[in-house]
């Protein structure tokens, strides 16, 4: 089984389901396909049916997008509790992934996953002071539901789709309560993030269209070293 993931210090689709494949100790291969270069957006037409990453290969089966990953290795691997084991928490886990799939675009959009960098105040918070209040208001509700220190109590499927928000929060010292500062924590005290991000810190590239000065224009394209 392999994985092909794009750069570590952007690419938040592909740390999802990394996470998933880490964690819960499934063996695997990873290949990186760079979103820069010569070819990149040629090379990930060649390798990803979508163009993009990650893409899951088992076999001769070929599995892009991130949440289909992660339901094909719960499907493939039932004993490893992926998602929660009750009925209820597996609805609300996957509600919660939903959104994160579909929502928060402002913060998305604004602050973008970059684990190399600290730009504290550099976000405008009435820009993505909506979706921070959705955060707390559903990340703090399912941690007080189960107790923490993850959204359903251990690790699972939901807090590798909610973990690049983790990294958001901390790179641009977003306002957040006790509860989601520790929820934060824990992201970043799992051993497999930690693996990630330690990979991460590595790399030599940089991806202009993710990096906070040039989206607002305060650093010109190419000039970033």
């Amino acid at each position: 089984m392999k994985i092909l993931i794009g750069n570590r210090n952007y690419s938040t689709w592909s740390l999802r389901p990394w996470l998933v494949l880490v964690h819960f100790d499934i063996d695997f291969d990873d290949e990186l396909l760079q979103l820069s270069g010569p070819r990149w957006r040629e090379t990930l037409h060649e390798r990803s049916p979508t163009g993009k990453v990650p893409v899951l290969i088992d076999d001769d089966l070929v599995v892009p997008e991130t949440i289909a990953i992660i339901e094909y290795l719960a499907d493939k691997f039932p004993d490893k509790a992926i998602w929660p084991q009750s009925m209820a928490e597996r609805a609300l886990a996957r509600a919660a992934s939903a959104e994160m799939h579909a929502g928060f675009l402002a913060l998305r959009s604004n602050a973008p996953m970059n684990l190399r960098a600290s730009h504290p105040g550099k976000v405008a918070l009435d820009v993505v002071a909506q979706d921070l209040h959705r955060i707390e208001t559903l990340l703090g509700g399912l941690l007080a539901r189960s107790g923490g220190p993850f959204l359903f109590g251990h690790f699972c499927a939901a807090d590798a789709m909610y973990a690049p928000l983790a990294t958001r929060l901390r790179t641009y010292e977003l306002p957040m309560s006790d509860v989601l500062n520790e929820y934060v924590e824990a992201i970043y005290g799992l051993p497999a993030f930690q693996a990630w991000r330690a990979e991460a810190l590595k790399e030599p590239w940089i991806l202009d269209d993710d990096e906070i000065d040039v989206i607002q224009g305060t650093v010109s394209r190419g000039t970033l070293a």
